[in-house]
């Protein structure tokens, strides 16, 4: 049976796993809405440094390449690395806007 995954979720599936230790464990979850095209990515949690980078530039600049895909399809593309589970991380305070 021939792949028939979207090209943009496709793309990303390759080059994250061309990125970690354990490609298998790399799973993209696509979604559209009125927004564009969703795409959530799930990596092991020994992976995620190497998915977002020093000071996230690994993160921004694979959203530089999926912006790329999108615009070559017609649609914007959104990224979200999912959080794996039992992560050390402290949970993510909102940061104030300026506007208060």
């Amino acid at each position: 049976m021939p792949n028939t995954l979207p090209a943009d979720q496709e793309f990303l599936e390759y080059l994250v796993k061309s990125l970690v230790d354990h490609p298998e464990d790399v799973k993209v979850d696509r979604k559209v809405d009125e927004m564009g095209v969703l795409l959530s990515l799930h990596v092991n949690p020994m992976d995620m440094g190497q998915v977002v980078g020093r000071q996230g530039a690994t993160a921004k600049a694979i959203r530089s390449l999926l912006r790329i895909v999108g615009v070559k399809n017609n649609a914007r593309i959104n990224l979200k690395i999912e959080e794996p589970e039992g992560s050390t991380r402290p949970p993510r305070t909102d940061r104030p806007t300026g506007n208060e």
